[in-house]
């Protein structure tokens, strides 16, 4: 029977409530460093199955925004579906329609719920509906010298921020509070522009995400399992950073690779969100997987070896999901774009994934992760409806 490792005390003492904080993100990186093998490209053959049309590599920098980068990554590669020219979309700007959101729902909860960088793949598309899109081009964020993201210090500022108008000293809150937060923000990331031109062009951002753009935000569904709630239902994603209290479908374990399969095999890619806070995933090697043994039970020739090569994996159930969730051991670490199926020089099926920690790993910032480490640790995950298998969407009424 697999154990649950016990996790480094770093990531237990930041992540735990998920991708809140800008230096966590670096933290989380950091951490993963040490997880990794000698000769691990060459003990791996992978061969693609199925390889769909996505952009480039990104990197989020010091900033706990991989939902941002991740879901626009998924609606390029949706562009690129419907036919058309991809467009790189501002990750900052869907992040700071999130904060000024966040920021609003911080103080009406009374400082009740997560504050910080982190969020979930819906609050892009939420955040699209809202508010539009804008090309990178026109609103990068980085709007104070960097030429990447460095969140640490707004963050730091805009949390002091809500905690006074939170503590309310003058009695009543004034309108003057979210004028004060709206422009700590863009201070940093740069105000955003009404109108703005691209090839020739004069767009709005809404004006820019129905013309150009040109997805139907309604069209995408969020997915989760747990095995203490209600399947084929919508339920409340039960993680800190769904500061929004978004509800998703709660699927069974084995209806997660279902969907994702059926919409790779159809040509849709997925947004994920996982836990990658684990000894078996290395970001270095691009590869993760759930080994049979608890790693403080490995012998040190074994830890050494864990990425050379494939190996073997425990049968993952729904108990065993559900207890590694409820006990902290699966966290929402972090979020990615599922773009294809590979195979292994012995046959078996990985997700071909891609990050935006740039491209400094193994694979160029691509990963292969087995689809017992997508059973056993996603926190969620997005697709197109029209990806979802007919025997399942029938059972969700969507």
């Amino acid at each position: 029977m697999y154990t649950f490792q016990v996790k480094n005390l770093f990531i237990a003492s930041t992540l735990v409530l998920g991708m809140s904080v800008a230096s966590a993100q670096d933290g989380l990186v950091n951490s993963l460093k040490v997880n990794a093998s000698e000769k691990s490209v060459e003990s791996f053959k992978f061969t693609d199955v199925i390889n769909l049309a996505n952009t480039s590599i990104k990197n989020q920098g010091s900033s706990g925004t991989c939902w941002s980068y991740s879901t626009n990554s998924y609606l390029e590669s949706e562009m690129i579906r419907l036919g058309k020219q991809p467009v790189e979309i501002s990750q900052v700007f869907s992040a700071r329609n999130a904060y000024v959101e966040k920021g609003k729902n911080y103080v009406r909860m009374h400082g009740a719920v997560t504050l910080g960088d982190g969020g979930e793949l819906h609050d892009v598309i939420n955040m699209y509906k809202k508010y539009g899109a804008v090309p990178q081009e026109v609103y990068s964020g980085l709007n104070y010298g960097t030429t990447k993201n460095k969140f640490a210090e707004m963050s730091g500022i805009t949390e002091a921020l809500l905690t006074a108008v939170v503590k309310n000293p003058n009695g009543e809150l004034t309108p003057n509070w979210e004028k004060a937060y709206a422009a700590v923000i863009d201070s940093y990331l740069g105000e955003v522009p009404k109108t703005f031109a691209y090839k020739g062009k004069n767009y709005t951002p809404q004006t820019f995400a129905k013309e150009l753009i040109g997805i139907n935000p309604d069209e995408y569904v969020e997915f989760a399992s747990y095995s203490t709630e209600p399947y084929y239902k919508k339920t409340m994603m039960m993680v800190p950073d769904n500061w929004s209290f978004d509800l998703v479908y709660n699927v069974k374990m084995n209806d997660m690779t279902a969907i994702i399969d059926n919409a790779l095999k159809n040509g849709f890619t997925v947004a994920w969100a996982t836990d990658v806070s684990e000894k078996s995933f290395s970001w270095k090697n691009g590869v993760a997987y759930v080994p049979t043994k608890n790693y403080d039970d490995m012998t040190k020739e074994e830890k050494e070896i864990m990425f050379n090569g494939p190996k073997e994996e425990p049968e993952i159930t729904e108990e065993m999901r559900q207890k590694a969730f409820d006990n902290y051991q699966t966290t929402d670490d972090h979020a990615m774009h599922i773009v294809g199926i590979a195979k292994d020089q012995l046959g078996k099926e990985y997700y071909i994934v891609k990050n935006s920690w740039g491209a400094t790993n193994d694979y160029k910032g691509y990963l292969y992760v087995t689809k017992d480490f997508v059973k056993y640790k996603t926190t969620s995950f997005m697709v197109n409806k029209a990806g979802v298998p007919a025997a399942i969407s029938s059972k969700l009424g969507a």
